[in-house]
């Protein structure tokens, strides 16, 4: 047993890790591999000539000047002064930037060019659904559409680097930035944040077409107590180990340039302080070779906290325990001096902090490129973005319900009402995180009720608000009725508002804000047909509509093209295929509620009372992750494996099945790969994702989708936060969500 590396502590105490590293052995319990040997090496950056020779000629300021970022260009100016500044983000305009760089490579005394951030999250001009949404598409593809397109748009205009992906996994819809994520899955979301790395960085991110991307939060963000944002995380190993770290790990895998630390506590210690996960995890075990940098403030968000008293403790836990880059404060410049004296810091710390940020900014190409092309700025979406985007948003849509079927609409539809407050809406259909860049916020997204007079040009489309998203005037609910009651159909159009989801905007209930469920039950009472479409970033308790609403159509935040996009599904250009990345619960004290659960000794039964359940609801979600319909249907069947037994060193079993598509039309079913470990050291979830592809099957059309799984498909991490594949019974189910019937099974040996 190896002892864990030391990290120094703001009083000058040395506290261990929180794990000692375990060599890897087979024992008669199943096959371990160590996960985490906290004495291993950290994974060293390459190094680079120019790199070395600048590190050899700095001074010590001007080290610590590159671990700085800040967020504004006054301020940016003064520290470019000093010779003390590493980067800037959300400055936006290319003949800005192009200022500011010209400062740095012209009048400091070394040359070297500054790194520009933002925030693309979804888009830089041209944006595409939220991350969420784009989850529910179950096509990475999407994600590394969206990523392509909004690096080509932000490098053209002057950003370098983009704080995404965002691959928080979460159980906890009442957290706002659930929308900047994938979702519940650890597998579903390890496939985006993977494609969208690779969408924003290519093969070469010095490409001009090409941005450094930024794994972020690192780590366990999602797990934020009471979905309040910024709040405690309280994690055991195991946990941490198999479901918040498997998109990073594979990010780092994917070569993804820069991680960012989160806001929260992981088990007592803040990330930006935590040695653990940044140091042992990051850099050690997973062979991080780029930087960390830190969120807003991070590194002096130790002090409240309670893990440092002042600024130069907050820097001696943060720069020891793994963050290179501090944005806005400026405890590392104003006290690295100091420190290094009381050896607090090391030089081969602060030298290898530089040498990673460094190493970023030679291979984006800025010493030979500093600046941009002016003339070459994007300012506004090209057709073929805005074809794109319109796309994946409405392959992102979900369609939760269709009672008769009422949908898809027929183009020869004589009259048509939208109602809703959501139904002329603009730029919430981008959701949160969105208008950042240059031209983004100029560019109105198309509504909805647009969206539905292109789609249908010979129907009489009136539109009427019915009511505000959160407000309780209902006086505009007779309008609404007498709307509906005039037309063929009614398209009610309701949800939130992009403020009420993204950073610091968490909600304690999560039902239809305001009066809305008011509104939708005016609309039924008029006994004419409609259509409830929901614009949200984030699952919603919707127990009334999935009660009396004949059709629901999930939208999320769609994007710039959103109203065409919505039309195209409603009146059948498009097949809705899209899935839940998320379940959605019956009512807020369900939460936290999703699939891949542990079994209790006493799982749920209506019969038995002393079960685990609520008296007062019905078990299970509203929707179940992986929920979704067609405006077809499909059937799966004859799962067969290749093999019985798979080997733990080594192994695999490909496992096929067919679908049909038995409906009458064209579409895309979603076949979903799940296993279960029944008898484990550690109980194991009753499900857990391990594959899905997303096909499209014309009428009548069959096709066999086939999946691989290996030892590291079965195997998790244990309390040791160690990898285990152990011997036994696997089941494995498949189907089109995470309910699927359809099961087999094999044996590990």
């Amino acid at each position: 047993m190896h002892e864990p590396e030391s990290h120094p502590s703001p009083d000058g105490v040395n506290r261990r890790s929180l794990l000692a590293g375990v060599g890897g052995l087979l024992t008669a319990g199943g096959l371990l591999a160590p996960a985490v040997a906290a004495a291993d090496p950290v994974a060293r950056p390459e190094r680079d000539p120019r790199v070395e020779a600048l590190l050899g000629k700095m001074t010590l300021a001007e080290k610590l000047g590159q671990l700085q970022l800040v967020g504004d260009e006054a301020t940016a100016r003064t520290a470019l002064a000093n010779g003390q500044l590493g980067g800037v983000f959300s400055v936006v305009g290319a003949a800005k930037l192009n200022a500011l760089q010209r400062i740095a490579v012209e009048q400091t005394r070394l040359r070297i060019p500054l790194i520009f951030g933002l925030d693309v999250i979804h888009g830089y001009t041209t944006n595409f659904p939220i991350p969420l949404a784009q989850g529910a598409s179950f096509d990475p593809a999407v994600a590394a559409t969206d990523a392509t397109v909004s690096a080509k748009e932000a490098r053209r205009s002057g950003i370098h680097w983009t704080y995404a992906p965002m691959m928080d996994v979460t159980h906890e819809p009442r957290w706002g930035r659930i929308a900047e994520g994938y979702g519940e899955d650890p597998y579903l979301a390890t496939k985006f944040a993977v494609a969208k790395v690779r969408g924003y960085q290519g093969d070469d991110y010095s490409s001009p077409d090409r941005l450094a991307a930024c794994a972020k939060h690192f780590v366990a963000y999602g797990g934020a107590e009471g979905g309040r944002d910024y709040n405690t995380v309280d994690v055991s190993l195991q946990r941490l180990h198999n479901l918040y770290l498997p998109p990073f790990k594979a990010s780092v895998e994917a070569g993804v340039a820069t991680v960012m630390a989160s806001f929260n506590t992981i088990s007592g210690v803040p990330a930006h302080g935590n040695g653990y996960v940044l140091h042992d995890v990051l850099k050690g075990t997973y062979g991080f070779r780029g930087f960390v940098v830190s969120d807003y403030t991070g590194i002096e968000e130790l002090i409240p906290h309670g893990l440092a008293g002042d600024g130069a403790d907050a820097a001696a836990a943060a720069l020891p325990a793994g963050v290179d880059m501090e944005m806005v404060s400026t405890n590392y410049v104003r006290f690295g001096q100091r420190l290094l004296a009381e050896r607090r810091i090391t030089r081969d710390q602060l030298d290898d902090a530089v040498r990673r940020i460094l190493l970023v900014k030679v291979r984006l190409g800025l010493f030979e490129r500093p600046y941009v092309d002016e003339s070459g700025e994007v300012k506004a979406p090209s057709p073929a973005a805005l074809a794109a985007s319109r796309q994946a948003a409405a392959r992102c849509m979900v369609l939760l319900k269709n009672d008769g079927p009422v949908l898809p609409l027929a183009k020869t539809v004589g009259a048509v009402a939208v109602v809703g407050p959501l139904g002329a809406a603009t730029y919430d259909l981008n959701g949160t995180w969105s208008g950042l860049g240059t031209g983004a916020s100029t560019t109105p997204p198309v509504t909805v009720v647009d969206g539905i007079k292109a789609a249908a040009p010979g129907a009489r489309v009136t539109y009427t608000p019915g009511c505000t998203v959160d407000g309780p005037d209902t006086s505009g609910f007779a309008a609404a009725r007498d709307a509906a009651r005039a037309a063929d159909v009614t398209v009610v159009v309701v949800g939130e508002t992009a403020a009420m989801s993204g950073e610091a905007a968490a909600r304690s209930t999560i039902d239809l804000p305001g009066v809305q469920q008011g509104l939708v039950a005016a609309i039924k009472e008029t006994g004419k047909p409609f259509v409830v479409v929901l614009v949200n970033g984030r699952p919603l308790t919707i127990p009334y509509l999935h009660d009396n609403a004949p059709a629901i159509l999930e939208a999320w935040a769609p994007g710039v093209q959103g109203g065409h996009a919505v039309a195209d599904v409603l009146f059948g250009a498009v097949n809705p295929g899209g899935k839940l990345p998320v379940s959605f619960p019956r009512a807020v004290g369900q939460i936290p509620i999703y699939y891949n659960h542990e079994n209790t000794g006493r799982p749920a039964d209506p019969a038995n009372k002393y079960t685990s359940k609520y008296l007062d609801l019905e078990s299970g979600p509203l929707y179940e992750f992986g929920h979704g319909l067609s405006y077809t249907t499909f059937r799966v069947e004859d799962l067969r494996l290749s093999d019985t037994r798979l080997p733990a060193r080594g192994g695999r079993i490909q496992v096929s099945a067919r679908v049909t598509n038995t409906g009458g039309r064209a579409g895309d079913e979603v076949v979903q790969l799940y296993v279960r470990d029944p008898v484990a050291t550690i109980v194991q979830p009753v499900r857990r994702l391990r594959g899905f592809q997303r096909v499209t099957l014309e009428a009548g059309a069959s096709t066999t989708v086939s999946f691989a799984l290996t030892p590291e498909d079965v195997g998790f991490y244990d309390n040791g936060a160690r990898f285990r594949v152990e011997p036994g019974k696997i089941e494995v189910y498949v189907g089109t969500s995470s309910a699927a019937t359809l099961s087999a099974s094999f044996t590990v040996v």
